[in-house]
């Protein structure tokens, strides 16, 4: 099966699931956000899918509400190490902000999270929008949403340098001539910009996979440009296939001012999933998820998303007219929500449910056969490359979407059998990046380690 004509599959681990009431399922441990171990059978189930790859958010900071669901807790690459221990072949996406970090260390991290799992690692880079991350990192505010950006792009640029500061076989391991790094093919970086001043080069070899597959999630103007420059894969918001395609037309001219192709992006669109064996029965899975999940969370995450008090939001009526896009909030889910409500004309109750559990992407409720055959009307119009996986309840929803759906999907001939390369990129049908050489390339400096 050609890499152009395969669906590809991401599962975005959002803890017990993607409804804030799925730690509340009988299946479901409340505990299990916090146990390493839980994450390591999740992904394994996802490989037995074959999935492509599973991708762990990150928030630096106690966000959303821990008083009516579980958060993100752990180190997301700590976890990801720990699950390349117990796997062969998943992918591993983890988040990393460009505000709250600095290149090089996130450089290094990846790096050695490629080597540690065989060249199964990505990097997806977010500007961090949120006020209370800002507080930890000793800001009042959170940076506006155009240096946030600039930021971010010059972050990439500096972390993809560090990734090709070392040429392949400047390792040498020669006993017999004692040398062991030959380093006149290890470059020092010297990048001086707004943001970063970052000497190199990385004390990491080169990764596996020449440089870790880079991921972007936004979808304002500034994510996408960042994402035509920058992105390997795209994690995006479309709740119909006119927005997809419409999306992925817009994307694909952005990278072409880039001097790339329409293929050298995958665009993977959430998709919440509600499975039963029947319709009824995944209706009614979905109502008695729906019970358990109190309105004022769904209220108070809406209300976040278009950023105005959640008293001004009235559930039984539509949203307010004139809602102005919030400047340095989340542009991509606002969009999005407002889209939804103005497209059905939905009461602020109806949005909450619209948008996948509170989540902001598109949500599909019905039998294997449906899911799947949505999925295949999707992948075939070519906007998409595939799916970022968003079961409704981990515990049962992706058993049943391995179990159920994978299966149809390869009846359909679309979807691998099983893994046929060993890394992400072989997974994406991504080719291996040559080496960018630095402008002022020389050797790094050898210095003797303090004593």
């Amino acid at each position: 099966m050609s890499a152009q004509k395969q669906l590809h599959l991401n599962l975005n681990f959002l803890n017990a699931g993607t409804f804030a009431s799925a730690w509340r399922w009988p299946a479901s441990t409340p505990s299990a956000f916090a146990d390493v171990q839980y994450y390591v059978r999740t992904a394994q189930l996802a490989e037995r899918g074959t999935f492509d790859s599973i991708f762990l958010a990150d928030f630096p900071a106690l966000s959303d509400r821990p008083d009516y669901r579980p958060f993100q807790s752990l180190e997301p690459t700590i976890v990801l190490a720990t699950i390349a221990a117990a796997t062969r072949h998943i992918g591993l996406i983890a988040t990393a902000s460009s505000t709250y970090n600095e290149p090089y260390n996130i450089a290094r991290r990846f790096a050695s999270l490629d080597h540690a799992s065989g060249g199964r690692a990505g990097l997806n880079i977010v500007t961090t929008a949120d006020p209370v991350s800002a507080r930890n990192f000793g800001l009042k505010e959170r940076l506006p949403h155009r240096i946030r950006y600039e930021r971010a792009a010059e972050f990439a640029d500096v972390v993809k340098a560090l990734w090709d500061s070392w040429e392949d076989d400047a390792l040498v391991g020669d006993k017999a001539s004692a040398r062991f790094v030959d380093t006149s093919r290890v470059h020092a970086i010297d990048h001086e910009g707004p943001h970063f001043s970052v000497a190199g080069p990385l004390n990491v070899p080169r990764p596996p996979q020449g440089r870790p597959v880079v991921v972007q999630a936004g979808g304002s103007d500034d994510g996408k440009d960042f994402a035509a420059a920058h992105a390997d894969a795209v994690f995006s918001v479309a709740h119909s296939l006119p927005d997809a395609i419409d999306y992925a037309r817009d994307l694909r001219a952005r990278a072409a001012v880039y001097g790339r192709g329409p293929d050298d992006i995958r665009i993977f669109p959430g998709l919440v999933t509600v499975i039963g064996g029947t319709e009824a029965e995944a209706r009614r899975r979905e109502e008695e998820l729906w019970e358990l999940v109190p309105i004022e969370y769904g209220l108070g995450r809406l209300a976040g998303i278009l950023q105005v008090d959640p008293a001004s939001l009235d559930l039984d009526k539509p949203l307010p007219a004139n809602l102005a896009l919030p400047v340095d909030g989340m542009q991509t889910f606002f969009r999005g929500a407002l889209t939804l409500a103005e497209r059905g004309n939905l009461t602020v109750r109806q949005l909450i449910r619209a948008q996948g559990g509170g989540t902001g992407h598109r949500i599909i409720v019905g039998t294997p056969e449906q899911i799947a055959d949505n999925i295949a009307e999707w992948f075939a119009s070519g906007a998409v490359a595939g799916f970022n996986v968003m079961p409704d309840v981990i515990a049962t929803g992706l058993e049943a979407f391995v179990d159920h759906v994978v299966p149809l999907l390869r009846r359909r001939g679309i979807f691998r059998e099983s893994y046929e390369g060993t890394t992400l990129r072989d997974h994406l049908g991504l080719a291996r990046p040559e080496r960018r050489v630095p402008v002022a390339a020389r050797p790094a400096p050898l210095r003797s380690a303090a004593r």
